[in-house]
């Protein structure tokens, strides 16, 4: 793939280099934040070697997979630095071919400019989708780490039962069991910190309000004087620095950077560098303590309780339900939301041990897009539509499920829709044996890499009952050969 081409082809197709607001990368999509989204041309974009789809939302979301997006974004940067700012005679230029315009004809073409910028903002900027979506920002930076730590926390486990804990004390076994831990021990260090720059205040800041979250013994506040410890006022009670635990410092980061930037705006400049941070931290170490962490721990304990009540007592028909009920997030790209739900799940001090009972549910909607991707092409006469799933099968099999979603799915509806509910019967066969996973980032066949030890044949029986659902529901009610001539043409075969 000629990279330098595809990142010069897409800063062109995004307005170019002044239009250009931000880049980040996830597992699989390249978000370009843009000043006018009215610039970009989506159509396009899609035609570029390599793009699988775009999703258009707060940013361009430009879907390449994984592995791919970083030498996308690598690329893209790259250009976007060797590219020069619009010179005086393109403006003079460009200056001239408006003055010709008529009068009527630029009234005309600002009024219109104005309506479909007003109407892509508010059909993607409701307060829910705003809220999710940073987030979601808070999160997908630290992915490649969890996915990482877990996987290593996984594979020790693992190795820990089936040798009985030979190696334990080995420098080298100890050293990388180390890196599984230190993620997961020091993951309020890094949601503070994300999540102050989220918010607009300082990130380090926001790092330290996340510290006093992690247990360690040399903090103050853990000090033992005499033979007896701290004990809070408000509570009579020891300080425990894991209650509320990720949600404490998520909570703890973005209220404090609000706090940070209303201080600064009445702070004279004199002293701005010094006093400002001082209030935040002192102000901010009392109230997480005595206020943000309590609530937190209500909050992260509810969420628990949600999950195993959908998962536990609702069985069958609750693992149908988020199975069924996933596709729609990932559509607009509010998959990434659930991040720190995850994050919770996989994290070996919490409450289900590191083993993460709602992904692999979650999982099973790329099974269902399978199947109606199948049933799809046996059945369809469209030339062109048989061409674009050959295409976005094998991927779709290892568990990348956009280009089947963008290219085939989502476009005719319905498939889409038999999609959902076919994903269900595999999320429902998935909670009947309590499938678990100890990491987080892949899905598809690449799933069994993440599943429980022991649990992979029943993964391997619900991702079939899923794709099974997905292509006989299809093939009966999902196929519109009229919808789908006129999506991809009249060509047949």
């Amino acid at each position: 793939m000629d990279w330098q081409s595809v990142s010069e082809q897409l800063l062109n197709l995004l307005g170019g280099k002044e239009n250009i607001r931000s880049v980040q990368a996830c597992m699989t999509r390249l978000r370009i934040g843009v000043y006018d989204i009215d610039k970009v041309k989506t159509e396009e974009i899609k035609a570029v070697p390599g793009v699988l789809g775009v999703v258009e939302s707060d940013t361009i979301q430009i879907v390449f997979g994984p592995g791919k997006v970083d030498k996308a974004r690598e690329a893209f940067l790259a250009r976007y630095e060797r590219v020069g700012m619009p010179g005086t005679a393109e403006i003079a230029k460009t200056g001239e071919t408006a003055g010709r315009n008529t009068e009527d004809n630029k009234q005309d073409t600002v009024f219109m400019a104005k309506k479909n910028k007003k109407a892509r903002r508010e059909k993607f900027n409701k307060p829910l989708q705003r809220f999710l979506k940073r987030i979601a920002n808070i999160f997908v930076p630290m992915l490649p780490g969890i996915v990482a730590a877990g996987l290593i926390n996984g594979i020790i486990n693992i190795i820990n039962v089936r040798t009985g804990g030979s190696f334990s004390g080995v420098w080298w076994y100890e050293c990388i069991s180390s890196m599984g831990w230190a993620l997961f021990a020091y993951l309020p260090v890094f949601t503070g910190y994300n999540a102050a720059g989220e918010f607009g205040g300082s990130p380090i800041l926001g790092g330290i309000i996340g510290a006093i979250c992690v247990a360690n013994p040399s903090m103050p506040l853990l000090k033992t004087i005499g033979e007896t410890q701290i004990h809070l006022p408000m509570t009579g009670t020891v300080y425990n620095p894991g209650n509320g635990g990720l949600i404490a410092a998520l909570i703890a980061g973005a209220l404090f950077a609000c706090l940070e930037k209303k201080i600064r705006k009445y702070m004279p400049d004199s002293i701005d560098t010094i006093i400002s941070p001082l209030i935040v931290l002192v102000i901010a170490g009392i109230v997480i303590v005595s206020v943000i962490q309590p609530v937190s721990t209500v909050l992260t304990n509810a969420i628990y309780v949600v999950l195993k009540f959908v998962y536990s007592k609702m069985g069958i028909a609750g693992g149908y339900i988020l199975s069924a009920g996933f596709l729609p997030l990932v559509s607009v790209g509010l998959h990434q939301a659930l991040v720190p739900i995850h994050t919770m799940l996989n994290d070996p001090a919490g409450p289900t041990g590191g083993v993460n009972y709602l992904l692999p549910l979650l999982m099973m909607s790329g099974g269902g897009q399978v199947g109606a991707g199948v049933a799809l092409y046996i059945k369809t006469g469209n030339k062109k539509l048989k061409q674009v799933i050959r295409d976005s099968l094998p991927v779709g099999i290892l568990g990348i499920g956009e280009p089947l979603m963008y290219a085939v799915t989502l476009p005719l509806g319905k498939p889409f829709v038999m999609a959902c509910l076919g994903a269900g019967f595999g999320g429902a066969v998935m909670s009947l044996f309590h499938v678990g996973a100890i990491s987080q980032g892949v899905s598809g066949i690449f799933g069994l890499l993440i599943i429980k030890p022991g649990d992979q044949l029943q993964y391997l029986l619900a991702m079939i009952c899923a794709i099974t659902g997905g292509f006989v529901l299809t093939w009966f009610f999902g196929t519109d050969e009229q919808r789908i001539n006129e999506i991809y043409g009249t060509v047949f075969e």
